[in-house]
């Protein structure tokens, strides 16, 4: 039976302060109420206060105070808060996974897998934080020119609602180790474990250089237009990383964008089908975000000649997939994470169908909780490369099959948008594995895998996709500023 959402936050809720956290201290917003509603039984969670321009003011000041101090303890006591950090999402991993699995409705097995990731990230960075290193440039008449790397000083990142709590975490561990001030502004539909995160670890750091606002729209465009924040993170759609390019370009912010995708996989005639099947369902991300997750691999462009067996696997897969509630540890997938998400999906079954495609498995709504965003896994046959179920992110538990014969061909539908996110290629012949991931215009190609990410291996996309690499040394350098300096001696060598 769905846990009412009422006695899930009897066991979660009540210790999360429902403020700013700013310099240290807990603010109630300046701005309107917003509800935080349970996507899985659409009752009420929490009432939280947007933040003002006044409490984005709060945040600038407390960085200036803070983050030169910050700056100056040095890479081995910002990696050893890190890691206490760390140690502390550790200890609260399952209340933490509680609270994601309320308020964004994913199950409780994928949002303690997060903590674990989100815990695991802070201690990469911690152990690189030594790495943000310069160089000695040769000079001659004994002068010397060297390059050290600098903060940026304060930088947002703004978090996502497909992974609330490991977004938070992972995000802010890159620029604190680079010796910058960081304020986190997680979605205003899933804010509440961003700000538990604050309670559990906000202390460590000192005053100002850690930070959490939450509100809309309206205050992602203020930090974009604020001059005091030197660079502005985003995990979102395509649409909104472009207006964060506009709404710093007043200031020539520093943006790193990890943006939508379509992402392709790709099952070659000679595949091992029944891997391929599998890693066609695991690429979906079903039970970690129900498909919201931007690199899901959403297309499937299967050869001719494995076409039915391919779809039939995938059918029955999807079929026996289990919704239900997402506090509970059964539960093999939960439920959308927005009304808005939730009726998107909905529409784009709907114009599937009326563009020609077949329905084959799931396509409707799931009766878990009469109030609830649960729509069953649906896989879409059928598929022609000019319909928009081919060619547009759903950002949801939708998976397309489009047919192939010729290589050359199959290779122009996967490059043919203006996204290049990830894509997966099956096959066992080397040379065909090569030559795939040597064309297709992705970030992240994996070969006989899908989904899975790899400490230190650097994640971002091609094209619209986005700019910057994450979850690898670039992503702390990308917080840094190289300064040249040259001494020239004033005496006699």
């Amino acid at each position: 039976m769905l846990e009412s959402a009422q006695e899930a936050v009897g066991r979660a809720l009540p210790k999360i302060r429902l403020e700013q956290y700013i310099g240290g201290e807990w603010y109630k917003g300046g701005g309107a109420d917003r509800p935080v509603m349970s996507p899985s039984d659409g009752k009420l969670l929490a009432v939280v206060s947007d933040a003002d321009a006044d409490d984005l003011q709060r945040v600038v000041d407390a960085a200036a105070e803070g983050q030169r101090a910050w700056h100056l303890a040095g890479p081995g006591a910002r990696a050893a808060a890190l890691r206490e950090a760390a140690a502390r999402l550790r200890a609260h991993a399952d209340e933490l996974a509680l609270i994601d699995a309320l308020d964004s409705g994913n199950p409780i097995t994928g949002m303690k897998f997060d903590v674990a990731l989100g815990a695991m990230l802070m201690d990469y960075f911690a152990g690189v934080a030594a790495e943000a290193k310069g160089e000695t440039i040769p000079q001659r008449d004994g002068k010397i020119t060297y390059v050290t790397r600098e903060p940026l000083g304060l930088v947002a990142r703004l978090v996502a609602f497909n992974h609330p709590l490991l977004f938070a975490a992972a995000k802010m561990a890159a620029p604190l180790a680079a010796g910058n001030a960081v304020v986190v502004k997680p979605s205003e539909e899933t804010p509440l474990s961003a700000l538990r995160l604050a309670e559990i670890v906000g202390d460590i750091f000192p005053e100002g250089v850690f930070s959490v606002l939450t509100g809309g729209p309206e205050l992602g465009a203020a930090i974009c237009k604020c001059p005091a924040i030197s660079a502005v993170s985003l995990i979102g759609s395509v649409p909104t990383g472009k207006a964060i390019l506009k709404g710093g370009a007043d200031t020539l912010k520093r943006t790193q964008l990890e943006l939508g995708g379509k992402n392709a996989l790709v099952i070659c005639p000679d595949a091992d089908v029944d891997a391929a099947i599998a890693g066609a369902v695991k690429g979906m991300n079903l039970g970690w975000t129900a498909g919201q997750s931007c690199g899901s691999t959403s297309r499937v462009l299967v050869h001719e000649s494995l076409h039915d067996r391919v779809v039939d696997g995938i059918a029955r897969a999807f079929d026996a997939v289990q919704l239900g509630d997402p506090t509970d540890d059964a539960t093999e997938m939960g439920c959308l994470s927005t009304r808005g998400q939730y009726q998107k999906v909905l529409d784009y079954i709907e114009l599937a169908s009326s563009e020609g495609a077949t329905i084959a498995a799931g396509g409707k709504p799931e009766g878990v909780s009469a109030e609830g965003f649960f729509v069953r896994p649906t896989l879409v046959t059928n598929v022609k490369p000019d319909m928009r179920i081919a060619r547009e992110e759903v950002f949801g538990p939708v998976l397309s099959v489009l047919s192939w014969t010729d290589e050359v061909e199959m290779l122009d539908i996967v490059n043919g948008l203006d996204v290049g996110l990830t894509a997966s290629v099956w096959t066992r012949d080397l040379d065909t594995a090569m030559r795939l991931t040597n064309r297709i215009q992705a970030g992240y190609v994996w070969v006989n895998d899908s989904s899975d990410h790899y400490l230190g291996a650097p994640f971002g996309g091609f094209k619209s996709s986005g700019h910057g690499r994450e979850e690898c040394l670039e992503e702390l350098l990308a917080y840094t500023e190289q300064k040249t300096v040259t001494i020239v001696p004033t005496g006699t060598i």
